[in-house]
């Protein structure tokens, strides 16, 4: 059965162990039973609002034994990191829960003056005056936190407006992008699994393919689907495909039942697919041309993406006069180039893109070979052979 093959349960809460104030059928047993065949078993959770000794008095008094430090909060997490980065005056858009999870840490949270961050949690009493304060301490140089990005939560009546939206306007208006401690980032995991042995074999069960099941597989953790429907994804390799749906948390006990295991395909999960540009260029002793990227040190053909309203063409040829300081022609269209183990690429902002690279054949018809020293720190033209030791 699928509880004897791990050692650790990582549940999400709203929608898998409650909902609203209604514990869901079967969860009070299923934690039992976990606990009774000696497994740990851990509730990690996007909501930001309460303290950890709230869920843990909420949980208690739906009849499911549990201790604080069994409960991972998004709140708590993000007051962790705020304390392990010397963060300590911060604006937050919090409840008293939250609140008190940043005090408890020596966190104070500053609505008046200058602080260190804007901390982006959950009120349902937000107003835009609070949200306009936020974005001035951002202009003024504060860093953006947020403690999830989930748009909306499950509620007796439907989908109700959470965190996400709110962080989504703050970072349209003010251009900054925020780091999210919570799923599917791997932060709220890192905290959750802090006090685990090495070598326990770890499942999180959830009901999010957007968060818990996606931020369970990168973090490389097996993940199950509670869900009465099935889902079904283009490709085979999308992180969000669950290794097993089950429809009700008993089935974890079903004999000869089983998880297939996550297998990493070999290539960060990307937050966008964007088309991309790439030119091969020889001069004329047949040396091909490369730029070493400032960004992660490495050499490769130039290369760069189209902005809106700009034709391929267009695009390479200015790619390739801002980078290289070159003028080139296109000659021909030699590949168009898609595998995200080769074509995604992460940036120290830490967000990811795949790339859908058409790459081009082209001549040089002037200018004068120079780094443009803001993408680029170098370039230059080597043989073939060189080239195959480099990549």
């Amino acid at each position: 059965m699928i509880a004897d093959q791990y050692d650790v349960f990582l549940f999400d809460l709203d929608g898998v162990i409650y909902l609203d104030d209604a514990v869901l059928a079967g969860s009070r047993r299923c934690i039992r039973k976990l606990r009774a065949m000696g497994k740990s078993v851990y509730f990690v959770t996007n909501d930001p609002r309460p303290t950890r000794q709230e869920l843990c008095n909420r949980l208690n008094s739906m009849k499911i034994v549990v201790s604080p430090e069994e409960i991972i909060t998004s709140g708590w997490a993000t007051a962790q990191y705020l304390a392990k980065n010397n963060i300590s005056n911060v604006f937050a858009i919090a409840t008293a829960g939250f609140t008190s999870e940043l005090e408890a840490v020596g966190i104070k949270a500053n609505f008046d003056g200058s602080c260190q961050a804007v901390v982006a949690g959950y009120n349902e009493n937000t107003n835009f005056v609070q949200i306009q304060q936020a974005i001035r301490h951002l202009e003024a140089g504060a860093r953006f936190i947020a403690t999830n990005g989930d748009q909306s939560f499950p509620g007796r009546n439907g989908r109700c407006i959470a965190t996400g939206a709110m962080v989504e306007l703050i970072r349209k208006v003010s251009g900054k992008q925020p780091l999210i401690i919570g799923k599917p980032y791997s932060y709220l995991f890192s905290a959750a699994l802090q006090s685990v042995a090495p070598g326990s074999r770890i499942v999180m069960i959830g009901d999010s393919l957007e968060t818990d099941i996606l931020g369970a597989h990168r973090q490389g953790l097996d993940a199950i689907l509670l869900s009465k429907e099935k889902c079904c994804f283009p490709s085979k390799h999308d992180y969000r495909m669950p290794d097993r749906i089950i429809s009700h948390l008993w089935e974890l006990f079903k004999p000869n039942e089983e998880v297939k295991p996550w297998r990493n395909p070999g290539f960060v999960w990307p937050d966008a697919v964007k088309p991309g540009v790439a030119a091969v260029i020889f001069n004329g002793q047949r040396q091909v041309l490369l730029v070493k990227r400032k960004d992660n040190g490495l050499w490769g053909l130039p290369s760069g993406h189209l902005e809106i309203g700009e034709t391929v063409i267009d695009a390479i040829k200015r790619e390739i006069q801002e980078e290289t300081g070159l003028l080139v022609e296109v000659e021909k269209l030699i590949g168009v180039y898609s595998d995200p183990v080769s074509q995604v690429f992460s940036y120290p902002s830490g967000a990811a893109t795949h790339f859908i690279t058409l790459s081009f054949l082209c001549c040089i018809t002037g200018g004068c070979l120079k780094a443009d020293d803001h993408e680029i720190t170098d370039v230059a033209f080597f043989d073939t052979v060189i080239c195959r030791l480099i990549f």
